[in-house]
């Protein structure tokens, strides 16, 4: 039997840009609705959005347009974006800055014309990033949560999702399973509408920039419980994340606009190598160009003792530096660097999954009662996400997801959960403890080196299939982990529910990974190095039926803009 039970008409997972979003969104529509907000880690203090340096993408400057901003998207993702999708995200994202200076009460940086202040991003057309110095992401959810405060949003904090529940009938999402990871406590929450929105997880990687609780929760729910993803061979590395040992702040990005603002980067013989790789656009290249080349670099032995190549900024000025990235001097400070008058060790980092649930522009899957939004979410950034594009995505698709699940509520009925599945979740929730087992520790140090390494920034059949490999074998031993002590606070405990899911998204990656063919955006084969649209203008889908696991191809839907000739569709 369950501990508790709750009930309520929207259960959302996840505090981040695109929760945060949702429950305010879906209380504004409807303020009668019982909106239950749930948080892995603490809300207002966790997930991805807070930890946002760069900024928020969207056209508000009279010579900018969302035409314009659409075919960067496009261009950046390489043609195989939703396009639809891709649309709301520009159009909708002058509104959610609107709403969020005027409603939520955030505050942006404005330029001495008193307008909101834009700066350069890589693989942009025009300066578009709006930002709050160089920690965005903290100013917009500390405001939103400010808001869902004084309206009462019920939050569960430090509460993992461990399995969504359907009805009995096996036809709709009828609640969740939750952990609360203090107490050990299960609960059966039974909802009118869940919104998954926990975040992306790319912690399967030796570098990896996400928050620690971010481990692919999101997609290994949605997965198990038959949804269909797509693009999950579409990891983003980001350029530069800071290398510092040990430390856990190794992995962790300096921000985009570094490079923006003219940062320059070096490899161990002094060379500024984006010469080689895109000499036009130089270090302001797309993410995946960059990373790619900084990867390259380091394979061929001219990266730095400890693995890295050098970031330099120092030529910028030290006041200037000092002044426009306070959050990133203090980040390298921590771990001996001075931004301000020398290079800093960096590495690519694994950052950002632009594969996800399959979804329509109301945040809508194939599985009904459930909405997914954020990065849980695929489809919207292709095969490349444009920085700055990220938390407007969260934003924009967390309001729909609100608003949608406030109409479906005035529809639905709050469906029975089928308590034999919610019990089976549970027993094997409660597998690990005291039994002696596998260490899921060392489980999660194998399995970040082998994606690493076989699924990284370059990849060919021979080295994932060695990969599929071994994550399979992972697998069975992640089902075999043994922890020490009870339920109530056990990290450890909570590290092995974490590899469980890790190592089914790294499957998921893997496979997708060896199934695409061609290089393309973030994803490059050595073994098929051009982009083959003939053949892989196509989204990579995943589903598991039963006891099988699914994968095909869908051709990609052109609805507005065709690679041949960069000419909108109408």
């Amino acid at each position: 039997m369950m501990d508790e039970t709750l009930t309520c008409d929207v259960l959302i997972l996840g505090s981040g840009g695109a929760g945060l979003m949702a429950a305010l969104h879906a209380y504004d529509t409807d303020p009668r609705l019982h909106i239950v907000l749930v948080a892995k880690g603490l809300v207002g203090k966790s997930g991805c959005t807070r930890l946002v340096q760069g900024g928020f993408n969207a056209v508000l400057h009279p010579a900018d347009s969302v035409e314009l901003h659409f075919r960067d998207t496009i261009r950046g993702g390489q043609f195989l974006n939703n396009q639809e999708l891709a649309w709301e995200l520009v159009t909708g994202a002058p509104r959610v800055i609107h709403e969020l200076e005027t409603k939520v009460g955030c505050f942006f940086d404005r330029g001495p014309d008193g307008r909101i202040h834009q700066k350069p991003f890589a693989g942009q057309s025009f300066d578009r990033t709006v930002h709050r110095g160089d920690l965005t992401g903290i100013e917009i959810v500390s405001r939103l949560h400010d808001q869902l405060f004084a309206r009462g949003i019920t939050f569960l904090d430090e509460t993992r999702a461990v399995a969504l529940v359907p009805a009995p009938a096996g036809d709709r999402i009828a609640g969740v399973l939750l952990l609360d990871q203090r107490s050990g406590r299960f609960t059966l929450a039974r909802a009118k509408v869940v919104v998954l929105a926990t975040g992306g997880g790319p912690r399967m990687y030796k570098y990896s920039a996400p928050a620690l609780e971010k481990t692919g929760d999101g997609y290994a729910l949605a997965y198990r419980a038959g949804a269909v993803l797509i693009d999950m061979e579409m990891m983003q590395f980001h350029p530069t994340g800071l290398l510092a040992g040990a430390s856990r702040l190794s992995g962790m990005v300096l921000e985009e606009g570094l490079r923006g603002a003219g940062g320059r980067l070096y490899n161990a013989q002094g060379e500024r190598f984006m010469a080689r790789y895109d000499p036009e656009r130089l270090e302001r290249s797309t993410r995946d160009v960059v990373a790619r080349a900084s990867y390259l670099e380091i394979m061929a032995g001219r990266g730095t003792p400890a693995g890295g190549v050098l970031l330099d900024v120092s030529h910028l000025g030290a006041e200037f530096v000092r002044r426009s990235f306070p959050g990133m001097v203090r980040r390298c400070a921590e771990v001996g660097y001075d931004l301000t008058r020398g290079p800093v060790e960096v590495t690519p980092t694994a950052h950002f999954h632009m594969g996800g649930v399959k979804i329509d522009r109301h945040c809508r899957c194939n599985l009904p009662g459930l909405l997914v939004a954020g990065e849980d979410a695929g489809g919207i950034h292709g095969a490349n996400r444009l920085g700055g594009n990220g938390v407007a995505d969260s934003t924009v698709f967390g309001a729909r997801a609100g608003e949608t699940a406030a109409a479906l509520c005035a529809e639905l009925p709050l469906a029975t959960v089928d308590l034999a599945a919610a019990r089976a979740a549970q027993e094997t929730a409660l597998r690990p403890l005291g039994r002696e087992g596998e260490n899921p520790f060392a489980l999660r140090d194998a399995l970040q080196t082998v994606m690493w390494e076989r699924v990284g920034l370059a990849r060919d059949a021979a080295g994932l299939r060695v990969a599929l490999a071994t994550l399979a074998e992972l697998a069975e031993r992640a089902e075999r982990t043994g922890v020490r002590g009870g339920p109530r606070w056990n990290l450890a405990w909570q590290q092995a529910l974490d590899v469980q899911n890790l190592v089914l998204v790294a499957r998921l990656t893997a496979a997708a990974a060896l199934y695409r063919e061609e290089s393309r955006g973030s994803h490059y084969r050595r073994d098929f190095p051009a982009r083959d649209d003939a053949r892989w203008l196509v989204n990579v889908h995943q589903q598991q039926q039963g006891t099988a696991e699914r994968i095909w191809d869908e051709p990609v839907a052109l609805t507005r803009l065709r690679p041949e000739s960069e000419v909108a569709v109408r």
